[in-house]
C-alpha cells in the first residue's frame, strides 16, 4: 500500500489529481518495491516561457470593482491551498494541484501585447487589475520582472491600474508606484489571510510572512501610495476569528481601505482544500466544512453573482456585521467612498521604433 498523501515542505497541497478535461488517467501502482523511509523528491519549479496574444481580459461582473484585468504569469509559485484560480491550470492540460503552483507560464512578452492593445482606436480607458487571477508579484517576478516592465508602460501613458499581492516584492516598484500615485493612477491592495506566522506558512508556503505584508502595507502608505488591505479569504473556524484583528493592523499601518471575501472553492478546488484541512488541521475540518456548506447553499461552492463572494446565511450575515462595526470603529471609508483613478489623463503608447508621429497626421 501506498502511504497517503503528506506535507510537502514550501508546497500549498499535496495532490495533484488528473485535470477535468485529460483524456487518460494514470494510477500508481505498487509493486512492492515502494519502502515508507523513502521520500519522495520534492517538486521543483518550472517556467516556461509563453509568447501571449493578448493580455487584457474583460469582465461584467457585479462582484468585481474593475472590468479590466491583466496576468503576466499562469500558475502561482505561492502555492495558496485555497486558491481560487487554480482550475485554470486544468485547462492546460495540468493539474489544479501540484502543477499548479510548480508549473508556470511566464508572458514574457506581455508589456509589448500591451503596448499594442492600449495603442488600439477602440480601447476605453478603465483601471486595469494586476492580480485577479494570479499574483503579479510571485517570486519568480524577481527573474522575469514582467510585471515592472508593464507598470513601466502604465506609467508612460498614464493609464490607471490597481494591483493585488500578498507579496512585498510590490516594494522593488516604489518609484514607479509614487509617480503615478501622484496621479491618482494607482492603488494597491496587499491580501492579508491571517497574522498567524505558522498557519500562514502553511496556507499560502510561498507568499510574504503577514508581518512583511503590513510592513509593505506602511511603505507604501509612507510615500504616498493609496493602498488598502483585502482580508481574504475568511476561512470558517480557521481565520474568521482574526477579522477585526487584522483590520486593526491594517490600520495601524496606514491602509485607507479594507474589504474582506469570503473562502471559495470550485471545481477542484475543495477536494484539494478538504485534503489540506486535513493534513495540517484536522481538528477543525470537520467545522470548517459544515460552515462552510451553510454559507454556499448547502454546497462546498456557490458561483452565483451577488453570493459567491459574501456567502448567505447566518454565520456570513454574522461576518458581515462584524466587518461593518470594525470598519467604523477603525474609520475606514467604503471602498466606492474612496475615490476614483483617473482616466483622463491617458495618452495612447507609440509603437516601440516608431519614434516619428508622421502617422498622426493620418489620425
Amino acid at each position: 500500500m501506498f502511504a497517503p498523501p503528506s506535507r510537502i515542505k514550501g508546497r500549498g497541497v499535496a495532490a495533484n489529481p488528473v485535470g477535468r478535461f485529460e483524456s487518460t488517467r494514470h494510477e500508481a501502482e505498487d509493486d512492492d518495491w515502494w519502502r515508507g523511509e523513502e521520500p519522495a523528491a520534492a517538486p521543483r519549479t518550472d517556467v516556461t516561457i509563453e509568447q501571449a496574444r493578448s493580455m487584457i481580459t474583460r469582465n461584467d461582473s457585479p462582484d468585481l470593482p474593475f472590468d479590466l484585468a491583466l496576468n503576466p504569469y499562469r500558475g502561482c509559485e505561492h502555492g495558496c491551498s485555497y486558491c481560487y484560480a487554480r482550475p485554470t491550470h486544468e485547462y492546460l492540460n495540468l493539474s489544479a494541484g501540484l502543477d499548479f503552483e510548480t508549473k508556470l507560464y511566464a508572458k514574457v512578452n506581455a508589456a509589448e501585447v500591451l503596448r499594442r492593445e492600449l495603442g488600439k482606436r477602440g480601447h476605453i480607458v478603465s483601471p486595469i487589475n494586476l492580480g485577479a487571477s494570479t499574483d503579479p508579484y510571485q517570486p519568480i517576478e524577481r527573474r522575469h520582472a514582467i510585471t515592472r516592465r508593464v507598470l513601466e508602460l502604465l506609467a508612460e501613458c498614464r493609464h490607471p491600474a490597481t494591483i493585488i499581492t500578498k507579496n512585498a516584492l510590490v516594494l522593488r516598484d516604489l518609484d514607479l508606484l509614487r509617480c503615478m500615485a501622484r496621479d491618482r493612477l494607482v492603488r494597491v491592495f496587499l491580501s492579508i489571510t491571517t497574522l498567524d506566522n505558522g498557519l500562514a506558512s502553511r496556507l499560502e508556503p510561498r507568499a510574504s510572512a503577514p508581518h512583511a505584508r503590513l510592513r509593505a502595507v506602511a511603505d507604501l502608505a509612507a510615500a504616498g501610495v493609496p493602498v488598502g488591505v483585502f482580508v481574504a479569504p475568511v476561512i470558517p473556524a480557521l481565520t474568521d476569528h482574526e477579522l477585526e484583528t487584522i483590520m486593526t493592523a491594517a490600520r495601524d499601518a496606514g491602509a485607507s481601505i479594507v474589504r474582506y471575501t469570503l473562502l471559495r472553492l470550485p471545481y477542484q478546488v475543495a477536494p484539494l482544500f478538504r485534503e489540506w484541512l486535513e493534513l495540517h488541521a484536522p481538528g477543525r475540518a470537520a467545522h470548517t466544512m459544515s460552515l462552510q456548506r451553510q454559507m454556499r447553499g448547502g454546497r462546498d461552492n456557490d458561483s452565483r453573482f451577488g453570493t459567491r463572494m459574501r456567502g448567505e446565511g447566518p454565520f456570513a450575515q454574522l461576518l458581515q456585521q462584524r466587518f461593518e462595526l470594525a470598519r467604523k470603529r477603525l474609520g475606514f471609508t467604503r471602498h466606492e467612498e474612496s475615490g476614483s483613478l483617473r482616466c483622463d489623463l491617458f495618452k495612447a503608447p507609440r509603437e516601440r521604433g516608431s519614434e516619428s508621429a508622421q502617422g498622426d497626421l493620418f489620425a
